[in-house]
């Protein structure tokens, strides 16, 4: 089950850099095995259509079919990539997610916007008949049988172009009422703490180093017997206070 926005957006991109994936209108997550071709070639007029129609009828077994928002829901009901399984592992409507429409998902969005430089990932992005996931580095994870025809990797151009990758300017975007949405910490909070702290010996000894570099104790010789001397002396006088 996807209880937050991180789980989600990992599970996109799974589904879009490891699997087979068509857009298939009205599917969940269905592998193409011959009973769902069968089915869903002839369920909707668009996937009956000679040229959708043959696509999957060509598909391979292992090949999962999507539309944009069944995707989401997919993974929500808990799509795992099992083509042994009638919808791939998907679970219909459950954990508390409704089978509805990408209009009436957005709608069900909180905190909707149409402002994308306060976006996080795993939200969705929808514009009028479409929807998608956003992951992050102005992409998003989108099905769609454009481009690849599946699912997807895109730049969301709200935020700019990526050299390499399709997009589009999406509407607005949401976040979604069935998991939380947890912060990451800042990236530079994180590199701080891999920085060990200066220790007070570490202080002490470029305290030293300074004053070496202004010529308090000579040179060469002179330099090292002073040295000694100085941390010597410091070193008998503490023992006789009794520091330890």
């Amino acid at each position: 089950m996807i209880k937050n926005n991180q789980e989600l957006v990992a599970a996109a991109i799974f589904a879009a850099e490891n699997c087979k994936t068509l857009y298939v209108l009205g599917c969940f997550g269905a592998p193409m095995n011959p009973a769902n071709k069968k089915r869903y070639s002839a369920n909707y007029p668009f996937n009956a259509k000679e040229t959708r129609s043959a696509k999957i009828h060509a598909a391979s077994s292992d090949t999962f079919g999507f539309d944009c928002v069944c995707f989401i829901k997919g993974l929500l009901w808990d799509w795992a990539g099992d083509a042994n399984h009638t919808y791939g592992g998907a679970n219909y409507q459950s954990n508390g997610v409704p089978d509805i429409n990408s209009s009436s998902m957005i709608n069900a969005c909180k905190e909707s916007s149409t402002d994308f430089s306060v976006i996080v990932p795993g939200e969705v992005v929808w514009i009028p008949g479409h929807i998608g996931i956003y992951i992050g580095d102005g992409k998003a994870v989108e099905c769609t049988y454009r481009w690849n025809d599946g699912v997807q990797i895109t730049a969301v151009h709200n935020m700019g172009k990526i050299a390499g990758l399709n997009g589009r300017v999406w509407t607005k975007h949401g976040k979604l009422p069935w998991i939380s949405y947890v912060k990451e910490a800042p990236k530079e909070e994180a590199s701080k703490e891999e920085i060990p702290a200066e220790t007070e010996l570490d202080k002490a000894v470029t305290v030293l180093a300074l004053e070496v570099i202004n010529g308090r104790f000579g040179n060469g010789q002179e330099r090292k017997e002073k040295l000694y001397k100085t941390v010597q002396d410091r070193v008998n006088q503490l023992c006789k206070e009794g520091v330890s």
